[in-house]
């Protein structure tokens, strides 16, 4: 107890656990979506990605709030509060929307190998699943605070991807300030409004942040050592998801600047190949160090999540290295069928919109419990915030869900 309280007086010893949470929100599936939201409609939709950063921020900060007070993870949580066949069904669905997201993952790093050597995507998806085992040794092996380092290395290495061609081409910034006045120019920034927003709020990594901020501080706290913590987590979420809104907003700045009307943009590999046509090949080559960094931080912090599901729901583990062999089976076979990446990207974030309202609404519930919470129960404006939230994420899900199955009908 007594370290903690030390290391309370040095608040920077105590971020991490956030900053592995925030990688999920710069994954490949979002450098697609607002590539092609700042490539089609210019600063139109900016405001979509501050108002989805906001909802980001409370949501994980809920989901940590909720490892440190109780001490459990919201899947072991959840496990205590459902009977064994809806365990298992919920179980099921979480997986699911794991597997769905490490498609996502995985694809969008076979993609950035393809761009930089030429590699097959069949190949390049292999080794990145290999690298993420790697990284996921470091976890298994020396803990999650070297994990920590090294994932927020490769977010560093994010960053300098994504925010580059900025430096070479500054936006019109009276122009991008208007992109914060909500607005909608037709059906199609409607449906691709409710992508950037629905799908913002990650639930394997609500799954996560609980542990991830349990294991890193340990729980059994008395109140005066768990309001510092509380107040450094806060500290550590702000940070990191401004990061990583940092990084979002400045795809969408560099698409709009740099992409508007550029044929090809509404793929990856055809965003790249524009981005090195204006700003130059060595802007092109960064971005794409940028994105396969994106793929194999995301793909060794979804696996962790499944693990993370998996024992917190089941109470029974496999070798994390085992479970990565597993998951990344659908991830390679779509990549060796064939199917159009971009597609599959997107096909993945529809399939993780069903799984948004199971991670959101119990989160909201457990938090505002009283008898769970004790005095750190949600004060009535994070309650209503949350509230708020969730109504949001479900019905844009909802949205999201229904014109997409319309439009591919």
């Amino acid at each position: 107890m007594g370290a903690v309280r030390t290391s309370l007086r040095r608040t920077p010893v105590l971020l991490g656990p956030a900053f592995v949470a925030a990688v999920a929100y710069v994954d490949p599936g979002n450098v697609a979506t607002n590539l092609t939201a700042g490539a089609a409609f210019g600063y139109l939709l900016l405001w979509v990605l501050v108002v989805a950063n906001a909802m980001a921020v409370v949501v994980q900060y809920l989901s940590a709030k909720l490892g440190l007070v109780t001490g459990q993870s919201l899947p072991e949580l959840l496990r205590e509060r459902l009977g064994r066949r809806t365990r298992l069904a919920y179980w099921a669905q979480a997986e699911l929307v794991a597997a769905a997201t490490d498609v996502a993952e995985v694809v969008g790093g076979a993609i950035a190998l393809h761009l930089l050597f030429g590699i097959s995507l069949p190949l390049g998806g292999a080794i990145v699943g290999v690298v993420s085992m790697a990284l996921l040794v470091v976890q298994s092996r020396r803990g999650q605070r070297p994990f920590e380092f090294v994932i927020i290395g490769l977010l560093a290495v994010i960053v300098v991807g994504f925010l580059a061609g900025l430096v070479v081409a500054p936006p019109d910034w009276a122009a991008a300030a208007g992109g914060l006045v909500p607005r909608f120019a037709g059906t199609e920034t409607v449906l691709l409004a409710a992508g950037m927003l629905g799908a913002t709020v990650m639930p394997h990594v609500i799954y996560l942040h609980s542990a991830l901020a349990r294991d890193r501080h340990g729980g059994g706290h008395p109140p005066a050592v768990l309001g510092r913590l509380l107040a450094a987590t806060r500290w550590d979420v702000g940070l990191s998801l401004a990061v990583a809104g940092a990084v979002n907003i400045a795809m969408l700045l560099l698409a709009a600047t740099s992409l508007r009307g550029a044929p090809g943009t509404d793929s990856i590999g055809g965003a790249h190949a524009a981005i090195a046509a204006s700003l130059g090949a060595g802007i092109g080559t960064i971005f794409a160090v940028g994105l396969l960094a994106s793929g194999l931080a995301s793909a060794s912090v979804g696996a962790y999540a499944g693990a993370s599901i998996m024992g917190g729901l089941l109470r029974t583990r496999i070798p994390l290295l085992a479970r990565r062999a597993i998951t990344l089976a659908p991830a390679l076979a779509v990549l060796v069928l064939g199917a159009d990446p971009t597609r599959a990207l997107v096909i993945s974030q529809v399939v993780l919109s069903f799984g948004i309202p199971f991670a959101v609404l119990p989160l909201i519930r457990l938090t505002g419990d009283r008898s769970l919470m004790g005095s750190f129960v949600d004060p009535p404006a994070l309650r209503a915030a949350g509230v708020a939230i969730a109504a949001i994420v479900c019905t844009l899900n909802a949205v999201l869900i229904v014109l997409t199955v319309t439009g591919m009908g």
